[in-house]
């Protein structure tokens, strides 16, 4: 869509210059606002694109951080389950030397 605008943008101008040549002022002005307003769709267009891609990867990011943040919450729950059973295993063979 980009790139159709900069082609219209460029055509407008084209067709503007074709009526500031003819002496045709009214034409020249109407195909010069069209080919402003293309233009100005085109760098429109272009920003968008940017922001999305850009919006894109922020979310991207944010989803790694959390997949990390996730293992390491597991991993911390492994580690106290761990000691936990350690804690239950002592406790056990104590009881079992009495």
């Amino acid at each position: 869509m980009e790139r159709f605008f900069q082609i219209a943008a460029v055509i407008l101008g084209g067709i503007t210059a074709y009526f500031l040549w003819t002496n045709n002022n009214d034409g020249a002005f109407v195909a010069a606002i069209f080919g402003a307003v293309s233009f100005f769709l085109s760098i429109r267009t272009q920003v968008k694109g940017r922001l999305n891609e850009r919006e894109r990867e922020r979310l991207a990011l944010e989803e790694e951080e959390e997949e990390e943040l996730r293992r390491l919450e597991e991993a911390e729950e492994d580690e106290m389950d761990f000691e936990t059973d350690e804690e239950d295993l002592f406790v056990r063979e104590t009881r079992e030397r009495r």
